[in-house]
């Protein structure tokens, strides 16, 4: 039986409808600074990956939350399980895509060390291949960089061979083997966690500096690109007194990847998990199938189905990574039986005349609309210690607001 022909980068490219440029070697710049998608490939197929053992083990050492199916691997696992995504008939191992500058952002992915979440994550694996140099970039500009990012995971998947290579993990995604998720959110079934340092960590290694003049960024300019060289003052420089050192400033870490206890009640818990399986098992499938199909119409950027699509499988990735972030970090709540109103409580209070019910609640979980109200909103702050018939005073911009605590249950 005759071998499979590897898909090249260019031909995934024109059969999208895009113009490729071309090649450029791995580590060299780009000659344009515009948004569009690139793709790494090697000169030629490779039987098995050709991992550098000692670059697995160096990740492992610099991540210490790295784990795979939940434990801490050896390297030899761990390089074992990245060998099972390899697909040995083809040549592209990555495909990407900026809003921002190709030039940068792809030579910010060469100088990349795994485990770091900057300069660019995502293609990390490419630099735990021994002769990646000899890897070459081909690239296309575009403004509609997720579209056709998608359309050119799609085209590769659709020229794989029908049987892939035997031991890949359960649910693993036909993807480039450096390609660790899709635009429309689907993740590869690799079974790492926390193999990227969280932002506040401090660097384990010397981090390389590299000066570039101003207007010059990208690090485009050959005599002055990567040189590693920081130029200082003589010690003995005449008339300057020396500068008192700086303070550093607190690393700011985002609040998606901050891990701040969520308190759940038991119920809440329910309802999370409740909504989460919805949208992982029913939605997610359903959008990306709407986008798939949308695409099929015609010019994406003037395509109004496909990018209503879009901003709805944006906003479900969203609410499904807030909701993962919850149930991992969440505290089981006693629900409050006793005569002091506290978090999953219920309590009915009187205000001029009308009585309001409202459910104590966590902030994550707080819908006025519905009466949940959370302990941290100024009633819920008031209420919290409660007992039936205490009075309870509410300041707000127009003045302090009585109730009466008729019952807690």
């Amino acid at each position: 039986m005759a071998e499979a022909t590897p898909t090249s980068a260019a031909a995934l490219l024109r059969e999208v409808g895009l113009r490729p440029d071309g090649p450029v070697r791995w580590g060299r710049p780009l000659t344009t600074r515009l948004p569009g998608v690139y793709l790494v490939e090697l000169p030629e197929p490779r039987p098995t990956p050709p991992l550098e053992h000692t670059r697995v083990g160096k990740w492992i050492e610099r991540v210490p939350g790295l784990l795979l199916d939940g434990a801490r691997p050896t390297s030899k696992a761990l390089a074992a399980r990245l060998a099972s995504l390899w697909l040995p008939s083809e040549v592209v191992l990555y495909v990407g895509a900026t809003n921002g500058s190709l030039g940068g952002r792809v030579l910010a992915l060469a100088h990349h060390v795994p485990g770091d979440r900057r300069p660019h994550a995502d293609g990390h694996w490419l630099h735990l291949l021994n002769g990646i140099e000899q890897a070459r970039v081909w690239f296309a500009e575009t403004e509609a960089t997720e579209e056709y990012l998608d359309a050119v995971l799609d085209a590769f998947a659709a020229r794989l061979p029908p049987a892939l290579p035997p031991g890949r993990p359960a649910g693993a995604l036909a993807l480039p083997w450096a390609n660790l998720r899709r635009p429309t959110g689907e993740r590869q079934a690799h079974g790492l966690t926390g193999s990227l340092l969280p932002d506040d960590a401090p660097p384990t290694q010397p981090t390389r500096v590299v000066d570039v003049p101003p207007g010059d960024a990208d690090g485009a300019r050959l005599p002055d690109r990567a040189t590693g060289t920081v130029r200082r003052a003589p010690a003995h420089a005449p008339d300057r007194a020396p500068r008192a050192p700086r303070a550093s400033k607190p690393a700011v870490v985002p609040p998606s990847e901050r891990s701040v206890p969520v308190p759940l009640t038991a119920g809440a818990l329910a309802r999370l998990e409740t909504e989460l399986d919805e949208l992982s098992r029913v939605r997610r499938p359903d959008v990306v199938a709407r986008i798939k199909a949308a695409r099929e119409l015609g010019d994406l950027r003037e395509n109004a189905e496909y990018q209503s699509a879009r901003e709805e499988q944006s906003f479900l990735e969203g609410r499904i990574r807030l909701l993962e972030e919850r149930r991992r970090n969440f505290v089981l709540v006693e629900e409050s039986g006793g005569a002091h109103a506290y978090i999953g409580s219920t309590v009915v209070v009187e205000h001029d005349g009308e009585t309001l019910t409202y459910a104590l609640v966590g902030s994550t979980e707080s819908d006025p609309a519905s009466g949940r109200i959370s302990i941290e909103s100024p009633v819920g702050a008031a209420l919290v210690g409660a007992v039936a018939g205490a009075e309870v005073e509410v300041r707000t911009p127009r003045g302090a607001v009585r109730y009466r605590v008729v019952e807690v249950r």
